[in-house]
């Protein structure tokens, strides 16, 4: 049986996500097609709300 590829703007969101986790800048967005980075910036934002709301440390 064959393992499935996580889609693409899912895990363009999740690397987002992470970076925002991490303290990295948005100007580090590794994407360039418009849709991905849209994602990628979405996972930051949501990344950066929860690290403001003390989530995470």
């Amino acid at each position: 049986m064959k393992r499935q590829k996580r889609d693409r703007l899912e895990r363009a969101q999740s690397q987002g996500y992470k970076a925002g986790v991490n303290g990295r800048s948005m100007e580090n967005c590794p994407y360039q097609q418009a849709d991905a980075r849209s994602y990628w910036l979405g996972g930051w934002r949501d990344a950066r709300s929860d690290v403001q709301s003390g989530l995470y440390k």
